[in-house]
């Protein structure tokens, strides 16, 4: 029972702890904060525990972490102050909203209804593209509307003051382990892999078969290739120079969030521009990227090959842009995050007494 006791408060206590810190706004998850919430319900159970005379068992505990209150609502007294949706509910409201806005329409306006658009668009990748935001846009709005006035009568009505009784601290999650950053030998196999990426690339102009495989018996890369060969062997290798600096200089804390992200945005201009020099091909043209080769270019076979496998390109192209500017967003998102989290803010009282 001694030994059970001893470890039941702290890991109780951890684990609310995580569940405030779920909760907070983003500016108010500061570490100081959390650590005074916790040293707090420390001296209350050991206050609790020299009243008594011996430890506290584990539903003692759990009594006292409950009469603190919730974590959610005890996070919305760290949150701004709202008027239409109240510091209760606005922690939980502003979760439900960016997961159903950001989680669940943009996956399924950019991954489903963007192909079907861009299909129905007979290759019109612009009217494609503006029929999807435009789409998302509309459903974004009408979506954070419902949300918001489905919360706004809960905020009325007072349904959240009966969710403060009826949590249970026993029922918490578990701790998380903290995330370890990207070890030596991860970025290590990442730059191996990528020095043989370069030398695939080099030997492509000499070695077609390295890239059709059999079919450079019939096809051959189209000119248009020849213009941007140079820049895709240019950022194969900006993304060998970027992982060396990463394994020679690990103390550059914002290096591979920084190089990750100027990486990527050369590549969707790239995209860019290959997108805008198959614009220019000859109207009736549908062989941009491979062509077949001259002795079987009057082969109607062949030419059937020839244009499945430029559509297959065309579709590989649209989903690795697709790809990247998702990419993109996501670097902005954790650099901004690692700007961020160094930087202490306000320190806030978090005294937790019992009620």
């Amino acid at each position: 029972m001694s030994k059970s006791s001893s470890r039941t408060p702290n890991e109780l206590i951890e684990r609310y702890l995580q569940a405030v810190r779920f909760w907070l706004p983003n500016k108010a998850k500061q570490e100081d904060l959390l650590a005074e919430m916790g040293e707090d319900l420390r001296s209350q159970i050991d206050a609790k525990e020299e009243e008594l005379g011996r430890p506290l068992t584990e539903p003692e505990v759990a009594a006292i972490l409950k009469a603190c209150g919730n974590p959610m609502l005890v996070a919305s007294r760290f949150g701004p102050q709202q008027y239409v949706i109240g510091p209760t509910l606005f922690p939980i409201y502003w979760f439900v909203l960016k997961m159903v806005l950001f989680w669940i329409l943009v996956p399924v306006f950019l991954f489903i209804l963007g192909p079907i658009n861009f299909a129905n668009s007979g290759g019109n990748l612009g009217g494609a593209i503006l029929a999807t935001m435009g789409g998302l846009w509309n459903g974004g709005f009408i979506a954070a509307g419902v949300i918001t006035l489905v919360f706004a009568i809960l905020e009325r009505t007072g349904s959240a003051a009966k969710w403060d009784c009826k949590w249970d601290p026993a029922k918490l999650p578990p701790v998380e382990k903290k995330k370890r950053k990207t070890s030596f030998a991860q970025t290590a196999s990442e730059l191996i892999f990528n020095v043989f990426g370069l030398m695939w690339l080099l030997l492509i102009p000499q070695h077609p078969f390295m890239i059709l495989g059999p079919a450079a018996a019939v096809l051959r890369p189209a000119p248009l290739w020849n213009q941007f060969y140079a820049p895709i062997v240019l950022i194969a290798v900006f993304a060998i120079v970027r992982l060396a600096i990463v394994l020679a200089r690990p103390q550059w804390r914002l290096w591979p969030q920084i190089s990750h992200l100027l990486q990527s945005i050369f590549v969707l201009i790239l995209l860019k521009y290959i997108n805008a020099a198959v614009g220019h091909v000859p109207a009736g043209n549908w062989y941009p990227f491979v062509v077949l080769t001259d002795t079987v270019k009057n082969s109607a076979q062949y030419i059937k090959i020839a244009a499945v496998v430029n559509v297959s390109v065309m579709i590989a192209l649209a989903a690795t842009w697709l790809g990247v500017s998702i990419a993109i967003v996501v670097h902005i998102w954790e650099l901004m995050k690692e700007i961020r989290n160094p930087a202490s803010g306000t320190r806030q009282p978090a005294s937790l007494q019992l009620r």
